[in-house]
């Protein structure tokens, strides 16, 4: 049963990123706040649960911290995924070390806890939120209301410790089907002003995280589905560009980052929403990813006149093998022509790639920097490929993985297979693709100049490297075979 009025019920959101920790993101200084947070915050108070947020992306653990003991919450949210997780055991192991009466239930959801659920309950986890989380979180805060604890049986899409000490999982949260119930994400819980100034003070423009959509129709074997599921749920065009219209009162953001993973799924949806930015006066500059099979020169137009200026392309091979390896379903061409359409209408472009992928070769490597260089994205970013639990692409190299000895002090990130070459190719290859990428769109003056010289020469090394990792591989393999 939800209450019909204001609860006092003493709610925490928290997280355990902390931009002081991450050595990337202190030269890259481009954070967005804990939007998923804070669509549960604002979900929980339209509800009757008053709450708090306790933002650490600009704070650190003695603050946060402090502020729990302090606090004293019946209920601590937790969001978990795979590159906090040890910050966040860490906190659990805190709250149950301090708290030796009135322990707060620990309630900790994100991507990370489907395929993890043994593992965060004996940590310290008292309920784990498996997928979507507004409806299951709110019938959580209801229950312990009602001081059902740990009899929460009728709550779906939950797992937790009985009373008899074996661990429980109840059924599938069904999904919410008409996104448009959900409020706005409860911006005001956080000092938004924070990351606002850091990307004007780094940047020289400020922008704001919206989501239109959730879920994914696509199966791309490396991409985790672990909250939303392979479905497609979109809000409507109107109310998102109500939001859009809210926060340039509120906050007026030089640009918008759609978090969607596929902005361009429905033509017809992005046809709407074109027309209603453009009759409310709403339009805001924004960036969006998307997929190559659903652009067209007519969706690129659509984007533009709705105030795009960078789409992000996925590509993440330049070698059709590899994509059709990794179930991406799209056409290497295809992505390098959408990829100069939409630089042809004056839209900055992105791409991503991965190299490591199972099977992968140095003719694959080759075919990627090929691929970069025809469709000369403005931007990319690469990584090595790592498996993530739950995913086609974990369970596809099972056998060939390296296991993690000590899980709550490791991540998915560290988890390691046996590829086609050494580990030390592939971060040769990252290097060598980016290295050779920016010599590739220098101009001829640039690249005799003494700075370029040297770039050239760190291509040839890398290049001779790899190759030279390559024949030691070979090397090896006829040794075992000879033995």
């Amino acid at each position: 049963m939800i209450p019909d009025k204001v609860t006092i019920l003493k709610i925490l959101f928290t997280h355990a990123y902390f931009m002081a920790n991450d050595a990337r993101e202190q030269v890259v200084k481009k954070p967005y706040p804990p939007l998923g947070l804070l669509y549960l915050s604002a979900w929980l108070e339209e509800n009757g649960f008053e709450n708090e947020v306790f933002d650490t992306t600009f704070s650190n653990q003695n603050v946060q911290r402090n502020f729990i003991v302090n606090f004293q919450p019946a209920i601590i949210a937790i969001y978990t995924n795979l590159m906090t997780k040890i910050e966040v055991i860490q906190l659990i192991e805190f709250i149950h070390t301090q708290f030796t009466e009135n322990t707060p239930l620990v309630v900790v959801g994100g991507p990370d806890v489907t395929y993890n659920v043994d593992n965060y309950l004996h940590a310290g986890a008292d309920i784990l939120v498996i997928g979507e989380g507004e409806n299951t979180m709110l019938e959580i805060c209801a229950a312990h209301q009602q001081k059902l604890w740990p009899d929460f049986y009728h709550v779906d899409g939950i797992a937790f410790t009985t009373r008899e000490g074996t661990i429980h999982q109840t059924k599938p949260r069904q999904k919410i089907g008409n996104l448009d119930e959900l409020p706005l994400p409860n911006r005001n819980k956080i000092d938004l002003a924070s990351y606002l100034e850091m990307w004007k003070t780094n940047h020289g423009y400020s922008t704001i995280s919206v989501s239109t959509q959730r879920g994914c129709p696509y199966t791309c074997k490396w991409c985790s589905t672990a909250v939303y599921g392979q479905s497609y749920r979109r809000r409507s065009p109107e109310k998102v560009v109500e939001e859009l219209i809210a926060l340039k009162h509120l906050y007026q953001p030089d640009k918008i980052w759609f978090v969607d993973d596929v902005f361009t799924v429905s033509h017809k949806w992005l046809s709407a929403f074109r027309d209603e930015v453009k009759s409310k006066n709403a339009l805001v500059p924004f960036e969006c990813i998307t997929r190559a099979d659903r652009l067209t020169e007519d969706a690129i137009v659509m984007l533009k006149e709705a105030g795009c200026f960078r789409v992000w392309i996925g590509a993440e091979s330049g070698s059709q093998k590899i994509l059709d390896a990794m179930d991406r379903r799209v056409d290497a061409t295809q992505v390098q022509k959408m990829i100069r359409t939409a630089n042809a209408h004056h839209i900055e472009t992105g791409t991503f790639i991965m190299v490591g992928y199972p099977g992968e070769n140095d003719e694959d490597i080759v075919q990627t920097l090929h691929h970069l260089k025809t469709a000369n994205p403005d931007i990319f970013t690469i990584t090595i490929t790592y498996p993530i639990k739950g995913t086609a692409l974990d369970n596809e190299v099972e056998i060939l993985k390296k296991p993690l000895q000590d899980w709550k002090n490791t991540t998915d990130r560290q988890a390691d297979f046996q590829r086609t070459y050494p580990s030390l190719y592939y971060k040769l290859a990252v290097r060598w693709i980016i290295n050779s990428m920016s010599f590739h769109k220098c101009s001829l003056k640039q690249k005799l100049s003494l700075k370029l010289v040297v770039t050239r020469f760190k291509i040839l090394i890398l290049r001779i490297g790899m190759k030279l990792l390559i024949l030691f591989k070979t090397r090896e393999a006829q040794l075992n075979s000879s033995q």
